[in-house]
C-alpha cells in the first residue's frame, strides 16, 4: 500500500511538472504576442485623446467621447474594462482601447452628413429629384440600411461608408480579437501553471507522507526477523 501511494505521488509530481512546463511555454508565447502587438500599435501611433483631468475627449469635448462610449457599451454591448483605458498610456493597444477607437470611426460615420450632387433630374418610385445639391444625413444608418437604388441614398452610402472606414473598422477588430486572445492565453497559462503546482505539491506530499510509514514497516520487519 505504501509503495503504491509513493508511486502515485511520483506520478502526480511528474504530471505537475509537465503542466508547469506547458504553462511556462504558453506564457512565453503570449509574451511574444504581446510584444508584437505593442510594436504594431507603436508603429501605427494611434492614440486616444484625454483632457488634463484624464477624461476621454472626442474632438476636444467630453460629450462626444461619452456618446461614443454609450454606443460601445449600450448599442454594441461591449464590456469596457476601465483598467485598460489609461490616460497615462493613450496608445491604442488593449481590447477596450481598440473597441473604443472602432466605435469612434463608426460613430462619426453614422452621424455624418454627405453632400450629394445630381447633375440631372432623377426619378425613383414616382418621386422626382431635380438636379442640384442635397445634404443627406446618415442618421445612424449602417451599410445595409441604405437603399442603394435611391438616387440620393445610394451615393450617400458610398460616400459615408467608404473603403477606408470599412478597412479601419476591420483592422481595429483584428486588434481587439488579438488583444483578447492574448489575455485568454495568459489566463490559460496561469491555470496550467496553477494545476501543475497543485499536482506537484500533492505528489511530493504523498511521497513525503509515506516515508515515515515505510521506515516503520522496515523497523517492524527487522524486529520480526531478530525475534
Amino acid at each position: 500500500m505504501v509503495s503504491r501511494l509513493k508511486g502515485l505521488g511520483i506520478a502526480l509530481a511528474v504530471i505537475g511538472l509537465v503542466f508547469i512546463a506547458g504553462g511556462a511555454y504558453a506564457y512565453l508565447r503570449v509574451n511574444d504576442g504581446t510584444k508584437s502587438l505593442q510594436a504594431f500599435s507603436a508603429a501605427q501611433n494611434v492614440t486616444l485623446s484625454y483632457n488634463e483631468d484624464g477624461q476621454l475627449v472626442d474632438r476636444g469635448e467630453t460629450a462626444g467621447a461619452d456618446a461614443i462610449m454609450a454606443m460601445l457599451k449600450d448599442d454594441w454591448g461591449f464590456a469596457v474594462d476601465n483598467g485598460e483605458m489609461n490616460s497615462d498610456d493613450p496608445l491604442v493597444n488593449t481590447a477596450s482601447e481598440y473597441m473604443y477607437q472602432m466605435a469612434t470611426v463608426a460613430y462619426h460615420t453614422l452621424h455624418g452628413t454627405q453632400t450629394i450632387v445630381l447633375t440631372e433630374d432623377a426619378e425613383y418610385k414616382g418621386e422626382v429629384f431635380p438636379a442640384g445639391t442635397y445634404e443627406f444625413a446618415v442618421d445612424g444608418r449602417y451599410w445595409a440600411d441604405f437603399d442603394r437604388a435611391h438616387p440620393i441614398e445610394g451615393p450617400a452610402r458610398a460616400q459615408a461608408w467608404t473603403g477606408v472606414a470599412h478597412a479601419l473598422i476591420a483592422e481595429l477588430g483584428v486588434g481587439t480579437v488579438t488583444a483578447s486572445t492574448l489575455q485568454l492565453g495568459l489566463g490559460l497559462a496561469g491555470v496550467a501553471a496553477g494545476l501543475g503546482g497543485a499536482f506537484f505539491l500533492t505528489g511530493i506530499g504523498l511521497v513525503w507522507a509515506t516515508r515515515p510509514e515505510e521506515a516503520a514497516v522496515r523497523v517492524t520487519e527487522r524486529a520480526t526477523v531478530r525475534a
